[in-house]
């Protein structure tokens, strides 16, 4: 009898180390859940309806405006051309040139090989509203 008690006090640590585990877990993913809620991702659909409704359009004709938008800009980003958006911003392609960089696993030099970036330079208006 004295085993089962000595095999149930052992048992017992066990479990308030795996219930302290459970409930660091719980609040971290509260805490997640909490800065997702924060930081709603909006999306096309969510700003073509909101276009739809302010301006009394079916929401298919405001997707459809929207995506032709982000279609236009893509190909004249494409072309190398610089896209200004009034109270927005700049976007416009950056070339990098090839350059040397190390490999952080193994510290060996590698060639990093040319490239182009898209660049987004906020407007005055966007940064003072923020």
């Amino acid at each position: 009898m004295a085993a089962k008690t000595k095999a149930k006090a052992k048992a017992k640590p066990v479990a308030k180390k795996t219930a302290a585990k459970k409930a660091v877990k719980k609040t971290a993913t509260a805490a997640k859940a909490a800065k997702a809620k924060a930081q709603a991702t909006i999306t096309l659909r969510n700003l073509s309806d909101a276009i739809a409704e302010a301006h009394d359009l079916p929401k298919k004709q405001a997707n459809v405006m929207l995506t032709e938008m982000v279609d236009m800009i893509t190909s004249h980003l494409k072309k190398g051309s610089r896209i200004r958006i009034g109270g927005l911003g700049i976007l416009q392609v950056r070339h990098r040139p090839a350059r040397m960089g190390r490999n952080p696993a193994t510290g060996e030099t590698i060639k990093i090989k040319a490239s182009k970036k898209i660049a987004f330079r906020a407007a005055k208006d966007l940064k003072q509203a923020i």
